[in-house]
C-alpha cells in the first residue's frame, strides 16, 4: 500500500509540475541594435540574450535584429514606442533632436572619469529614477546602460594639454562636443564616421574623435596619425536597453529582474572587455612608435570646465536641467567637480 500511495504522490505531483509548465508565462521581445553581431558590442549582446533566455528556461524568447536591420538606428527608439519594436538597444544620444536631455544619458562630455563612476550615478546616485522620468515622457522604460568607457582621440600632432587644442581641426559628432572643442579654441568639424580614415589621410583633418583606442586601431587610425590620448577623458558615450513601457510593465515580475540583472553584467563585462582591449592596444601602438599623452588633474579640470560652461546650453527642458543637476550634485560628491 506504500508503495501504491507514494506513485499515486509522485503522477499527483508530476501532473501539477507539468500543469505549472504548460501555463508559464513567456515573455517575446523583439530587439533592435545598431551593433553589427561579429562586432565586439555584437557579440557581448549576444551573451547578453543567451542569459536571459538561459536564466528564464526558455520562457524569455528574443528575436534580435542586429546592424539596424529593421529600421534606422535613430528611429529605434521610436519604432519600440510604437510597437514595431518591443525594445531599444542603441543609446539615448540619438535621441537629442527629440528631447535635449537625452545628451545626459548618452554622452555626457567631460563628466565621470571611468565607466564605473558613471554605472554608480545610475545605480546608486539618483540617476535611474532622474532618467526614469524623461524615457516615461515617450512611454519608454530605461533598463539599464552598458558603456566600454573613455574614448581617445586620435592626432597627428602632440595633444599634451589643453593649450594644444587651439586651431587643432578635428572631426567631431554633432551636438555638444563641438560647444566644448569651440571654447577651448578647436576647430572641429562634423562629419560622417565613416569618412574619419579618408579625411585623416588627405590632411583635411588634423584628428579626430572616433572611438575607444582599440577600435581606433582596428580603423587603421593610428597607421596615420601617431598621437593619442590615453587614458581618454572627454567622451564616454552609454548605450541603453529602453523597451516599450507597456511591454515592460506586462512582464513577470521575475522576467523584469532576470533582464535588469543582466544589464548589470553587461554592463560590467563590457568596462572589464575594453579595459583589456585598451591596455593590449596601448603597448602594441607604443611599440610601433604612436605617443600616447596622459592629462593631469589642472587639464583635466579645465576640460571639465569648458564641459559645464556648455551644459547649460544644452539644458533648455525641464528633463534635461533635473539631469544636469543630478550629474552635478554627484560629480561633486565623488570630486570631480568643485561648486
Amino acid at each position: 500500500m506504500k508503495t501504491l500511495k507514494y506513485t499515486a504522490m509522485a503522477v499527483g505531483a508530476a501532473a501539477i509540475l507539468a500543469g505549472s509548465v504548460a501555463t508559464a508565462e513567456v515573455t517575446k521581445l523583439r530587439i533592435q541594435t545598431h551593433h553589427g553581431p561579429e562586432a565586439v558590442s555584437g557579440k557581448l549582446a549576444a551573451e547578453f540574450i543567451d542569459n536571459i533566455e538561459t536564466m528564464s528556461g526558455g520562457d524569455i524568447q528574443v528575436e534580435m535584429f542586429y546592424s539596424s536591420a529593421v529600421v534606422k538606428s535613430v528611429e529605434t527608439f521610436d519604432a519600440a514606442a510604437t510597437g514595431i519594436l518591443d525594445c531599444d538597444f542603441t543609446g539615448g544620444a540619438y535621441q537629442t533632436g527629440k528631447n535635449p536631455a537625452f545628451q545626459f544619458v548618452g554622452d555626457i562630455m567631460g563628466g565621470y572619469s571611468t565607466p564605473y563612476q558613471q554605472l554608480s550615478w545610475l545605480y546608486y546616485g539618483g540617476g535611474l529614477e532622474a532618467a526614469q522620468e524623461l524615457y516615461n515622457l515617450y512611454d519608454m522604460q530605461l533598463i539599464g546602460w552598458w558603456l566600454p568607457g573613455q574614448e581617445s582621440l586620435v592626432s597627428n600632432s602632440p595633444i599634451r594639454n589643453a593649450e594644444d587644442f587651439k586651431n587643432w581641426k578635428f572631426r567631431s559628432p554633432p551636438g555638444m562636443e563641438t560647444k566644448i572643442f569651440e571654447k577651448m579654441g578647436a576647430s572641429p568639424i562634423v562629419m560622417d564616421f565613416t569618412e574619419i580614415f579618408t579625411a585623416l589621410e588627405t590632411g583635411i583633418i588634423d584628428g579626430a574623435d572616433a572611438s575607444s583606442l582599440a577600435n581606433n586601431k582596428g580603423m587603421g587610425l593610428y597607421d596615420i596619425s601617431k598621437h593619442a590620448t590615453f587614458p581618454g577623458f572627454h567622451s564616454m558615450p552609454s548605450d541603453h536597453l529602453a523597451c516599450n513601457k507597456a511591454v515592460w510593465d506586462a512582464m513577470p515580475v521575475a522576467h523584469q529582474r532576470i533582464i535588469s540583472v543582466a544589464m548589470e553584467s553587461l554592463a560590467l563585462r563590457t568596462a572589464l572587455f575594453t579595459e583589456k582591449a585598451n591596455a593590449e592596444a596601448a603597448a602594441a601602438l607604443v611599440a610601433d612608435g604612436v605617443t600616447l599623452w596622459s592629462w593631469g588633474p589642472e587639464d583635466m579640470a579645465t576640460f571639465r570646465a569648458a564641459a559645464q560652461a556648455s551644459w547649460p546650453e544644452f539644458a533648455t527642458t525641464p528633463e534635461a536641467k533635473a539631469l544636469v543637476a543630478s550629474h552635478m550634485g554627484y560629480l561633486t560628491q565623488l570630486g570631480l567637480v568643485t561648486e
